[in-house]
């Protein structure tokens, strides 16, 4: 923790003349980044739209199959946040290593025009997840790095609204594609294929080597890549032994341990859209529409959510987003007749992705120095992700063997034993943790 100049407000910084001058609300970096992450989106949202019923309707996939690629898509991406976000300390250019999976992404996309079986589409998800596993904690850092502490949850809501945006034209981009033109699948992975250049030659251009530091001031062994202002020496290279240490901090381990218990029961967006098709009998047609819903609320609510995180405490705001993830589980399993059901669970959905996915990192980031941020970034979502992919794996097996309502009630069964133990473990007088940073007066922090 730092103290903060109690005389000037949050987000402002002192002048030559003694004066305050009122910095952006939020940091140039923040809003560059959010560009990338939209064309991005665009172009990765446009397959996510159409993947499960070209594998399943197209393919012949059965749900098994599709559970295993699914969980390759989520998974390996997994294995390699945790490299991503350990290069991106150790050579000090989180740029570089986000550029580098950016990179790596855009070069997939076409090759699924030349995939058109279980081995080769595996390989090339394997690798287009690869490229988002490197890029994220490096993204994240240099997020948390440009933005004071009392501000982290705002800045990540502004980011996962800008990405959340290509979220929501990439599924429609892929529906006017598949409806106009003469072999759609391989129209959208090819159009998919140029906007993720775009992405790429954005980051080139606009994003800064490393973030600066944040409107009120350098976070505690920060390091400012722009020079304008003397300031300590360079940090030695992070180790191994470092980073593996950082799990030895009751809160981060907390942290981590209840994100992957709460990832182990949370089903994939994939599967959720298949069940709510299967319950409700959505046309073939509009199935690629169903992420613009979740994508339109996430969008409404990400900042709202990243504000309320910050001032009422980001595992208040966590937990409830599960909570409203299971009240959809609950909608699937016994409402499946109602005409607004598809309506209702979307929201839901939407709501649990505004409560959770900028508010993690936010949380992370305020138990982890500067000069290990993409690291402790990385474990946590690390530990998230690995548990995710098992749960595709998981609902793919039990929806084969026993039926989509069983597999669904087992997942919603766990979701709730697993967000009781989390709000436990996470309570901010839990025994050997430190004060809750999330509930710090701005003034303290």
């Amino acid at each position: 923790m730092y103290l903060a100049d109690r005389s000037a407000p949050a987000g402002a910084k002192t002048a030559p003349d003694g004066g305050t001058v009122r910095a952006p609300a939020v940091a140039s970096a923040v809003l560059a980044l959010g560009t990338v992450s939209l064309i991005t989106d665009v172009s990765s949202e446009m397959v996510t739209a159409v993947l499960p019923l070209y594998l399943v309707a197209g393919l012949g996939l059965s749900p098994l199959g599709f559970g295993a690629l699914d969980g390759v898509y989520n998974g390996v991406s997994a294995l390699v946040q945790l490299t991503g976000g350990h290069l991106a300390d150790r050579v000090r250019n989180h740029k570089l290593i986000a550029g580098i999976g950016y990179g790596l992404s855009a070069l997939c996309k076409p090759l699924l025009l030349l995939a058109h079986s279980l081995g080769p589409v595996g390989v090339v998800l394997a690798l287009e997840r690869t490229g988002k596993g490197l890029r994220t904690a490096p993204r994240d850092a240099l997020i948390s790095l440009s933005t004071p502490a009392e501000l982290q949850g705002r800045a990540f809501g502004v980011h996962r609204a800008m990405d959340t945006t290509g979220a929501l034209l990439g599924p429609l981009t892929a529906f006017f594609i598949l409806n106009m033109a003469v072999g759609g699948y391989d129209a959208v992975f090819g159009v998919s294929a140029c906007i993720a250049v775009l992405g790429v030659v954005v980051l080139m251009l606009f994003v800064q080597s490393g973030a600066g530091p944040g409107p009120t001031g350098p976070a505690p062994g920060a390091v400012d890549p722009g020079g304008a202002s003397p300031g300590p020496a360079k940090p030695d290279a992070v180790n191994v032994r470092e980073a593996l240490a950082l799990l030895r901090q009751p809160r981060l381990r907390a942290l981590t341990v209840c994100a992957a218990l709460l990832g182990l029961t949370t089903v994939s967006d994939a599967f959720l859209y298949l069940l709510l098709q299967d319950r409700s009998g959505i046309h073939e047609q509009w199935f690629p529409l169903l992420p613009l819903g979740t994508a339109a609320v996430f969008l409404l609510l990400a900042v709202p959510a990243g504000a309320l995180a910050d001032r009422i405490g980001r595992r208040t705001v966590f937990l409830t987003g599960h909570a409203l993830l299971l009240a959809g589980y609950g909608l699937l399993l016994w409402a499946p007749h109602w005409p607004a059901l598809p309506w209702l669970v979307l929201v839901l959905h939407g709501m649990f992705y505004a409560a959770t996915d900028g508010v993690l990192p936010a949380a992370v980031a305020a138990t982890v120095p500067a000069e290990l941020r993409a690291t402790g970034i990385a474990l946590v979502g690390t530990g998230r992700a690995l548990a995710r992919f098992g749960c595709s794996l998981a609902i793919g097996a039990a929806w084969t063997l026993w039926g989509a309502g069983p597999a669904l009630a087992a997942a919603a069964a766990g979701l709730c034993c697993c967000t009781a133990v989390a709000g436990f473990v996470l309570r901010p007088d839990a025994p050997g943790s430190a004060p809750d940073p999330d509930r710090l007066p701005r003034g303290t922090r």
